[in-house]
């Protein structure tokens, strides 16, 4: 049983590339975020458009994984369902970030920050990535620091740079790893 569950893990990993076309569609979407708070708008209008800047994630992401050759759901592997469900319990959080967007508007990038970076905890499971693992606590207490100290602007700029370092150790640990080939 567990041979098959660390197979069905591998599959999935090899599959999707760990994930690879979500971490570099989330690079555009901090992008956009940064877009954002480089206007002159008012703080509640800001932080509305981000919420919606988040809203073409999976569509961003299909793009990238024809682009890069990953197979975007994979209806066959119970571990695809998995990898859904850790993603949507992201949503749930969401909703403390919507009550930041008015009680405390200056911080709600960062709040979202951190739950992005929270939800990747489980994938590193999921995908046996170390990279997941790291980028977990990395994402999620550097957000909070970043985030206390600095405007959202300079956290949303601050992600991108994290996000592109997250994609590229994400794609070199996808591409060294053998998949349980010998």
């Amino acid at each position: 049983m567990k041979e098959s569950i660390q197979q069905l893990k591998q599959e999935t990993a090899q599959k999707q590339r760990r994930g690879l076309h979500f971490i570099m569609a989330s690079v555009i979407i901090w992008a956009l975020v940064a877009c954002v708070h480089a206007t002159s708008l008012d703080p509640l209008t800001k932080n509305l458009l981000t919420f919606c800047c988040t809203a073409p994630l999976v569509p961003i992401a299909w793009i990238i994984s024809r682009i890069i050759g990953v197979k975007f759901s994979d209806k066959e592997s119970p571990f695809s369902s998995l990898g859904i469900i850790l993603s949507c319990n992201q949503m749930l959080y969401l909703l403390i970030a919507m009550w930041i967007y008015t009680a405390i508007p200056d911080k709600m990038v960062m709040v979202i920050a951190m739950i992005f970076g929270a939800h990747l905890l489980p994938f590193g499971w999921l995908y046996d990535s170390k990279t997941y693992y790291v980028m977990s606590v990395i994402v999620s207490i550097g957000t909070l620091i970043v985030g206390l100290m600095t405007p959202p602007l300079t956290l949303a700029c601050v992600m991108i740079v994290v996000e592109i370092i997250f994609s590229t150790v994400l794609y070199f640990e996808d591409k060294n790893h053998n998949y349980g080939k010998q």
